[in-house]
């Protein structure tokens, strides 16, 4: 109904490299991280980091339902951490660039980040600004031809390997959301500092950094756009971080619950196996009538995005019902696995561990409550 050849050859595309570039690394990777230069570079060559961008800058110039089948396919990575450090490349830190960047940012930065040449990471997190994105104290200094850039942020994925951050800061005290610019902040510039690599209890394999900015001056054409739009920009740039969580949720669940299954059907208690229990049938009923709602939403997302109408709600509601009902699923299928469960041998139980962050990034579900609420006019 969705999908023609040319969507499934790029599903086949993408499954194969996943099977063969991601699955059996990701043990090791949990341990030191995925190699990020390397595994990009590999994607960059099939053109798989820039699917919806502009071919003028390597992308391949293709539509939403092409992006949902690369997401989709994703999801199937046995550890989450990895199409987290792929999702900061193609929807987190690059959107903005494409959108509202200047002709020298979009060759400088955003076509190497295409052809994997470059890694990108966002900043916007900071110790006292996280869901408040309007508290945080970053600053950008317009000096001369340049901005002096000093402050911290912390939480930020692909942020030890980095070659350039998409950075929000303050350029000005004045109150209201026009206050702010979002700049690309080359890593190796003079005062930029990785302070420490954070150590998480999920998404092991994806490197999470606090920076520090300590009298770094850029380029005042490293500015997206205008200056006092920055907090707008990222605002929309955030609506491409929370659809890219949509397809790998229901995915990744369905995943899970597959797993579980396979695995309950051979687990004997009491004599019988496991899945003659109707409860945890039932159980895995209901999950999988709720995988298929936020599926359902997800492709409608997709139809709005193809008509080019604002999905900014619809893409809330998304973020805030699978951050719920992955690590529902997640949590119900590793009791299914009992002890087992327990063990980190296990797939579900890193799984489970992963599944955790997503009721927290790209706007925890207490913000994605507010957003609803204020579109509904409540």
């Amino acid at each position: 109904m969705y999908f023609n050849e040319d969507h499934n050859a790029l599903r086949a595309t993408v499954k194969r490299f996943v099977d063969k570039e991601i699955n059996p690394y990701v043990d090791d990777w949990e341990q030191s991280n995925v190699p990020l230069h390397d595994l990009f570079k590999k994607m960059g060559d099939l053109g798989l980091l820039g699917i919806t961008y502009d071919p003028k800058y390597g992308g391949q110039g293709l539509d939403y339902w092409f992006d949902l089948v690369f997401l989709e396919e994703l999801g199937h990575c046995k550890a989450d951490g990895v199409p987290m450090a792929i999702g900061v490349q193609t929807h987190m830190a690059t959107p903005a660039i494409h959108e509202f960047g200047s002709e020298y940012l979009k060759e400088t930065y955003l076509k190497p980040a295409v052809a994997g040449d470059m890694v990108t990471a966002i900043g916007v997190t900071e110790p006292e600004a996280g869901s408040d994105v309007a508290s945080l104290l970053t600053r950008a200094v317009k000096d001369g031809d340049s901005y002096v850039i000093n402050g911290s942020k912390r939480f930020i994925t692909n942020g030890c390997q980095a070659d350039y951050v998409t950075l929000l800061a303050r350029t000005s005290d004045d109150p209201g959301y026009h206050s702010f610019g979002l700049f690309v902040v080359p890593t190796k510039t003079p005062g930029f500092v990785v302070n420490k690599k954070l150590d998480k209890m999920g998404m092991r394999c994806s490197d999470t950094a606090e920076l520090f900015f300590d009298d770094m001056r850029i380029p005042a054409e490293n500015l997206i756009g205008e200056e006092g739009e920055g907090f707008i920009i990222q605002m929309k740039q955030f609506q491409h971080e929370r659809f890219y969580a949509l397809p790998g949720a229901y995915v990744s669940a369905r995943d899970m619950i597959d797993m579980t299954v396979e695995y309950i059907r051979q687990r004997k208690v009491f004599g019988k196996p496991l899945i003659a229990k109707q409860v945890l049938r039932h159980r895995l009923a209901e999950w999988v009538t709720q995988l298929e709602c936020l599926k359902q939403l997800t492709y409608h997302i997709v139809r709005m995005k193809m008509e080019g109408l604002d999905a900014t709600r619809e893409i809330t509601m998304g973020k805030l019902f699978a951050g719920d009902l992955v690590f529902n699923v997640a949590h119900g299928c590793l009791q299914m696995w009992g002890g087992m469960g327990y063990m980190n041998e296990t797939l579900i139980s890193r799984k489970f561990r992963d599944s955790r962050l997503l009721s927290i990034g790209g706007g925890a579900n207490e913000v994605m409550l507010e957003v609803i609420a204020k579109l509904e006019g409540f």
